[in-house]
């Protein structure tokens, strides 16, 4: 990977670094709640590298959940990643080997930028792919990291910081929806979800939802690509 391409692959993430950092901060500071050495809250960023599955494995781990009900409850809270998979397929096929790498870290925030954005001119996409990935993962590693230091350093208050992956999750469907093209993958969603809802009421709605969702943009995805919505 090219210094040309760290270079114009920075600024675009720079609203990721000004997110990224305040949310792992909040992940670092709930896991030295909980008991765990700011290495964890590394490791876990590392390895794991799933916003929201961490907020909730915090959880989990304070109450000392078996490990099947950690496994349902990841691939709940997921599930949305085989929609930006089946969206990347043509993206990534030529990726070589930064392929399982980019499979791997693409959180919401890397999947608006890679679905939506151009890739600047003189620069591979294959170099430009791995440069937006790894410095995004950088500002969540970095965010979880300073955290759990702020956590055995400081006696903060904690009450409400897991709630900042739902805030960040509202700004990003906002920055979507101001893009035109984006609303009617965006109205499905949300009728897929709405429609759940009512069906199966406000517990057991989330599955039958992801799913409509899938079918949904499956069965419209060439009338969406055509009109160069992100899929």
């Amino acid at each position: 990977m090219s210094r040309k391409a760290l270079s114009a692959a920075f600024p675009v993430t720079l609203p990721v670094l000004f997110g990224f950092v305040p949310l792992g901060i909040a992940f670092g500071l709930l896991m030295n709640a909980a008991g765990y050495h700011v290495l964890w809250s590394i490791l876990m960023s590392l390895l794991v590298y799933a916003g929201s599955a961490q907020f909730m494995g915090v959880e989990l781990l304070s109450a000392i959940a078996p490990l099947p009900q950690v496994a349902v409850m990841t691939l709940i809270i997921n599930f949305r990643h085989l929609v930006y998979g089946l969206s990347m397929l043509e993206k990534y096929r030529d990726m070589g080997w930064r392929k399982p790498y980019l499979i791997f870290a693409l959180p919401d925030e890397t999947y608006a930028i890679l679905s939506s954005g151009q890739i600047p001119q003189g620069i591979a996409s294959k170099d430009y792919y791995l440069a937006v990935s790894l410095l995004n993962q950088i500002y969540w590693v970095a965010g979880s990291a300073l955290g759990g230091l702020l956590g055995a350093a400081l006696p903060i208050n904690t009450h409400g910081a897991d709630f900042a992956m739902t805030a960040l999750f509202l700004v990003i469907a906002l920055g979507q929806w101001e893009e035109r093209k984006n609303r009617p993958s965006a109205l499905l969603g949300l009728g897929a979800a709405l429609l759940s809802l009512l069906l199966f009421g406000p517990d057991r709605f989330l599955i039958p939802a992801l799913a409509l969702m899938i079918l949904a943009l499956l069965a419209f995805r060439s009338r969406l690509e055509r009109e160069g919505a992100a899929v």
